[in-house]
């Protein structure tokens, strides 16, 4: 049965030792007027101006963690705004992320090609595709032929999801359990 087509981003799902992971996350800020959107489930890296940026596809810099919403004080209306997503071009000095940046996370992810057995314990870049503004969900994908074992590479595959609608690894889409290869934390090295 072929697998659902859905792409959410890396959702987190549960840390490295198998016990629950309880939705701890940690804040982190966006410059103002940052211009490129930022959708819950999208990777973030550290920049050097104490702040956090979109992770793109193929960059080698240590991830920190992954997206999960936004506050900011809208410049327009002057209200306190939470959203999932960080729209992109935000004046305002007070951009607080909040990212899942457990360095012993696991986080489910759609995986852009057949996915099989023989493909786990790789390391992964992901895609680069824009996520959705009416959800503001991300639409990043595993790539699977994007895989090496380059420490630098984004993500490792560590299981095939146990959902009978997105396990079916003879074709795309299959959920993927991955934890986050290129870590800022464990890399050891600043900015």
């Amino acid at each position: 049965m072929a697998n659902v087509s859905e792409k959410f981003g890396l959702r987190p799902y549960r840390k490295l030792d198998g016990t629950p992971l309880v939705g701890a996350q940690n804040r982190y800020t966006i410059a103002s007027g940052y211009a490129t959107a930022i959708y819950q489930g999208d990777l973030v890296i550290p920049v050097a101006a104490g702040n956090i940026e979109r992770h793109t596809a193929g960059n080698s810099t240590p991830v920190v963690g992954v997206f999960n919403g936004v506050f900011y004080t809208d410049p327009t209306t002057q209200k306190p705004t939470y959203k999932n997503y960080y729209p992109g071009s935000i004046a305002a000095s007070d951009i607080t992320a909040f990212v899942v940046d457990d360095p012993d996370a696991v986080f489910l992810m759609d995986a852009d090609e057949a996915f099989t057995r023989a493909n786990l314990f790789a390391n992964y870049s992901v895609t680069n595709t824009t996520g959705v503004t009416q959800t503001g969900i991300s639409k990043v994908q595993l790539d699977v032929s994007a895989t090496g074992t380059a420490g630098t590479f984004v993500v490792q595959a560590i299981d095939i999801s146990q959902d009978p609608d997105n396990s079916d690894t003879g074709s795309a889409n299959a959920n993927i359990l991955v934890r986050i290869n290129n870590h800022f934390f464990r890399s050891g090295t600043g900015i």
